[in-house]
């Protein structure tokens, strides 16, 4: 089985964004037939071009560059620790990897370490519902600014919310989330 290509990954994150080819290609500088064959895997776009689609979409250039190496059998099925992709809004002290094998399905699985000290200061709103499980530690969140306390074993929903976080604690906070439609 293999695994998702550059192309199948910006298009999922086109799509999961609800862009347009002719929207993204505009964005970009570039043609929409260029743009398509890139998706398609037929053209290699230049790591500048990857760059700007990386800003565009508020994704690390990493995300791009796919996965370690794996047994054929596991490509697209499996990802083990060591091979996930880092991801994420880049926020100081927040360090994102996808636990999803690629960004292909209808969800994405994220796991999140806030780092102590950390804080995200400004709300955030997507159009997105996502459930995230404190594994370990505690963080405090505001839903549309009602605030909480949430520690391991703990979960919360986000849909139709802003929601911003701070980890003013010791040790770090580490949390699961599945994120639908997938926004990385």
């Amino acid at each position: 089985m293999e695994s998702n290509s550059l192309g199948e990954d910006l298009r999922a994150l086109r799509t999961a964004r609800k862009m347009t080819l002719e929207e993204l290609a505009q964005k970009l500088g570039r043609s929409v037939g260029w743009l398509s064959q890139v998706e398609r895997d037929i053209s290699t776009p230049r790591m500048s071009d990857l760059k700007e689609i990386a800003d565009i979409f508020g994704v690390q250039l990493s995300l791009f560059f796919g996965s370690a190496k794996a047994p054929e059998s596991e490509m697209g099925r499996i990802v083990r620790a060591a091979a996930r992709r880092v991801i994420g809004e880049r926020d100081a002290g927040l360090v994102e990897t996808l636990i999803s094998p690629d960004l292909t399905d209808s969800f994405e699985m994220i796991h999140s370490t806030f780092q102590p000290g950390a804080r995200r200061n400004k709300p955030i709103s997507r159009p997105t519902q996502e459930v995230a499980y404190i594994i370990s530690g505690k963080l405090d969140i505001w839903l549309n600014e009602e605030a909480f306390t949430v520690e391991a074993g703990d979960s919360f929903r986000v849909r139709d919310a802003t929601y911003r976080w701070s980890n003013p604690y010791s040790e770090p906070a580490v949390a699961i989330w599945v994120i639908s439609p997938p926004v990385y």
